[in-house]
Parts: C-alpha cells; structure tokens; sequence
C-alpha cells in the first residue's frame, strides 16, 4: 500500500521528525554534461553553491554564470532574480514557465531560463522524500520493476500546479533497503523529453540521507534507458542543515 511504502521511504532518509525540523539546507555541487552546451553554458556550474528553504520553493545558487553573481528562484512570486554585491536586482524574469512556449530540444535558453530549470530541479532532488508530504501532493505505489538483477518497488507521484518540477506526473524506484535508485519523468520546458534520472552514493549529513551522485539519461519507449551518454551529471559533495531559514531572499 501506498501509505506504508511512503514511510518506508521517508524513514530510511531521516524521517518525517528530522526533516520536519530543517528550514534550510546548503550544498555544493558540481554540474555537468553535455545538455548545458546546448543551451549555451558549457562548464558554467561545475562549482556551486546552493541554499534551498525547505518548507516552501525557494532557492539561491551562487555563482550564476560569473563570480559575482546569484540566481534566486522562488515559486510564490513566480519569479526568477538575478542579484549581485548588496543583493542588487540586476536582472528578473515573471513566470518564467510560459517563456518556454513552442520550444523545441534545439531551442536555446537565456541565462534565467536555465537558472529557473536548475533551481526548481535541484530543490525537487534536494527536499526530497519529504516533499512528498507537501499539500496537494498524491502518491501510490504501482507495480514494480525488475532492473540490474534487483527488484524495485515504484511510487507514482503527482504533483500539484503549485510546485515547480519537470512534470506533474512522476515515478520513483526503490530498493530493498527503501533507497531511491531512479526517477522517471518528462520535462515540459524541454519539449517533454523522456527521462530516467539515476542516483546513488549516498551520504548521511546531519541527520539526513542523500544521494550525491545523479545521472540523467533518455529513456527508450519500453522504459529502458539508454546508458550510452548521461545528459546531465551532478555531484554534491556536502549538505548542511540549519532550523533557522539563512535563505537568500
């Protein structure tokens, strides 16, 4: 039942307790891969520095493309901000979702269309299981699935139009042990191109049990992934937690 699989989950990365407590969590990740080169910014976010609110969207990444500069995502104004020394606003872009009308896989992006794509993923990677709890926010456990010798049972999210992530309709695999091993999705601001994101090498930091390791590959229409090239890549070498919000804002 979907109900047990879910507290499985939530219990084996820290539980519903921990992460009830953590405001804001900080990271520093490496990006890569060859999707950023098609969107211009080769080698642009190989070192970033990320704080992420945890009970509501909202994300600052630093730096944003040069040294001096941080991109702000937040999802209850439904804008994305570029700031510099003083928290200046030097650059913004308003509902930066419906600026990707009529893209196709070749289209390219400017500098806060990548940085809202960025920011609203990694706050997805990084808040979940406990983003599963959010209102609005539906789960059920779905058949499961054989892959690499191991059977993984699957968790059919849907996500509510309030919360900014690649699509509304999402499934998650688990191991034996109640830890993440893949993700599937579409991506609406890429044309919906069809995804099977991998994680593994995971860490416990401060109470808290992440993947650091990501792998985004395509998948095929019988649900395999073509693990030739890997997209995107990201490695996060650390996490920090705080019960008090140090958020950019």
């Amino acid at each position: 039942m979907t109900d047990e699989l879910q507290k499985l989950v939530l219990d084996a990365h820290g539980g519903l307790k921990r992460w009830s407590e953590v405001n804001t969590l900080v990271a520093d990740l490496s990006v890569d891969g060859p999707f950023w080169q098609l969107r211009g910014f080769p080698h642009a976010f190989l070192e970033e520095h990320i704080e992420v609110a945890v009970h509501r969207q909202h994300i600052a990444v630093n730096p944003w493309v040069s040294p001096d500069t941080t991109m702000i995502f937040d999802a209850d104004t439904q804008q994305v901000s570029l700031t510099t020394t003083g928290n200046r606003v030097v650059d913004s872009l308003t509902a930066p979702r419906l600026t990707f009308a009529d893209y196709d896989i070749s289209s390219p992006w400017e500098s806060l269309q990548v940085g809202y794509f960025l920011g609203y993923a990694m706050w997805n990677y990084l808040t979940t299981p406990f983003l599963f709890t959010f209102p609005g926010v539906r789960t059920r456990e779905i058949q499961p699935w054989e892959e690499s010798g191991q059977t993984w049972r699957r968790l059919h999210v849907t996500f509510p139009e309030n919360i900014a992530t690649h699509t509304a309709q999402q499934v998650f695999y688990y191991d034996s042990a109640s830890m993440l091993r893949r993700l599937d999705y579409t991506v609406d601001v890429n044309a919906d191109v069809p995804v099977a994101h991998y994680v593994d090498d995971y860490k416990t930091f401060d109470g808290l049990v992440f993947p650091t390791r990501r792998r985004v590959h395509r998948r095929k229409p019988d649900g395999t992934a073509n693990l030739d090239l890997a997209s995107i890549t990201i490695d996060i070498h650390n996490v920090t937690s705080s019960s008090t919000s140090s958020t950019a804002s």
